[in-house]
């Protein structure tokens, strides 16, 4: 059997941050050469407030002028409630919907201003409208690998939080979460190892943060758990605004591409038009950072 793995590439989070507002074109141009490369998903933008995401607010603009004819990645946007999740289904061209589920109360709150509860019930309604449009929902379960605040934190809790998504919600894509960097081959390893198994429909996923030293160690313990899913940005550009460490950013997809062709794994990218790619967003986040 083929060894294979899904690269999700994630513009929207390296972009997502940034104050000086990126040109549209520039965003279209861009987003227009990645979807030549052969990603499985571009997580390329959202729905939400633009008072929350200034950087976004031209997501339906960008969409419009996207060259989808001859692509075979997959669009995903963000949404953070039926509002949102209302906009993204008036667009037969995205397929997934994610959202953001924290398993920190904490950080729910800071994230979309509801508390868990109240973000389960969006879960729902979200899913509802998922469903009804023949989307798939992506639940992002944040703080998988440790909380900052607090909050209490154990895989149990992980691990009860994916069982209510699947089982009440059927929710059948998890990525987990590093929102802070924080993930380490002991937190990684066992979540994976646990759940992976135990729900054998759900399609877990790593969304993991990191420094430049320790990128290799958090995809070898994901990928020797069982993980196939993996989500990146281009030179780790983005990352969360609430890590104190400024060296945390997303994983570098170059990086995940090297260990995996490295190891003899599909990726379905090609690495020509990848290195294209890598040319045009350092051009970008050089001017706009």
């Amino acid at each position: 059997m083929e060894k294979k793995v899904k690269i999700i590439e994630c513009p929207r989070d390296a972009m997502q941050g940034i104050k000086e507002f990126i040109p549209t074109d520039l965003k279209i141009d861009y987003l227009n050469q990645l979807l030549k490369v052969g990603f499985d998903t571009i997580d390329f933008g959202s729905f939400v407030s633009p008072k929350a995401i200034p950087q976004l607010k031209d997501t339906a603009q960008v969409l419009s002028k996207l060259d989808l004819d001859d692509a075979s990645s997959k669009l995903l946007a963000i949404v953070a409630n039926k509002r949102g999740a209302d906009d993204a289904c008036n667009f037969d061209e995205i397929e997934y919907l994610g959202y953001p589920f924290s398993v920190s109360e904490t950080f729910q709150l800071r994230n979309t201003n509801a508390t868990i509860e109240q973000s389960l019930t969006r879960v729902e309604e979200i899913q509802e409208l998922a469903l009804k449009h023949h989307k798939k929902l992506v639940v992002y379960l944040s703080m998988a690998f440790g909380n900052p605040y607090g909050d209490d934190w154990h895989p149990d809790i992980v691990a009860k939080w994916s069982e209510r998504l699947y089982k009440d919600l059927e929710v059948k894509i998890i990525p987990l979460s590093d929102t802070i960097g924080s993930s380490t081959k002991e937190t990684i390893t066992p979540l994976f190892s646990t759940l992976i198994p135990e729900f054998k429909e759900v399609e877990f996923g790593a969304h993991l943060h990191t420094t430049p030293d320790s990128w290799e160690e958090k995809i070898a313990a994901a990928y020797e758990a069982g993980c196939r899913r993996f989500d990146g940005a281009i030179k780790g550009y983005g990352g969360c605004p609430m890590a104190k460490d400024e060296l945390t950013g997303n994983m570098p997809t170059e990086q995940m591409l090297s260990y995996f062709n490295n190891g003899g794994i599909a990726t379905g990218v090609n690495q020509v038009l990848f290195n294209e790619s890598m040319l045009k967003s350092t051009s970008i986040f050089n001017e706009f950072h």
